[in-house]
């Protein structure tokens, strides 16, 4: 691996695993910050897939303790409601395929977190939504990769260097 410094890569899996950021801030902050670009995206991808079994293990757990809390319940209802009518298409036509071309699309909202817990939701199974979300994750990743990568080169038609 190349020599960078260690603050890099802990954000780069921060940014990874984050609900927010996931893999849309993750790649473009460790290209950005000197990890080169096929190391960027194996790293960030194999944890962002990591987020699929730790959520679905949180829902399946520690979830049931917090519902119990009225501000949790209200932030997880409304949560859950988004995600079920935003994949709730999707899973219907292309069934279990369906979660993983959801989290596929880089888009704000359509990561891994929203994909699992809208697979939850669903009802589908914990293997089929493990599966759907590996494989959007490598999508996903080689999408925002390439964005990044062909992002760098056409900028440096821009910019003069001395």
């Amino acid at each position: 691996m190349p020599v960078t410094s260690f603050t890099v890569w802990f954000f780069t899996a921060m940014l990874s695993f984050l609900p927010i950021s996931e893999l849309r801030g993750a790649i473009p902050f460790a290209v950005a910050n000197g990890i080169p670009w096929y190391w960027a995206y194996p790293f960030a991808a194999g944890l962002n897939a990591l987020v699929a079994p730790v959520c679905w293990i949180f829902l399946s757990t520690l979830h049931k303790l917090f519902l119990k809390m009225a501000w949790y319940q209200r932030f997880f209802d409304r949560f859950v409601e988004r995600a079920r009518t935003k994949l709730q298409r999707g899973v219907e036509r292309w069934g279990w395929l369906g979660v993983g071309l959801f989290i596929a699309l880089p888009l704000p909202v359509t990561g891994v977190w929203t994909g699992t817990l809208g697979a939850w939701v669903l009802g589908l199974s914990k293997r089929r939504t493990l599966l759907a979300a590996s494989l959007g994750v490598m999508v996903s990743g080689a999408i925002v990769t390439a964005v990044v990568v062909l992002g760098i080169k056409a900028a440096g038609g821009f910019i003069k260097t001395i």
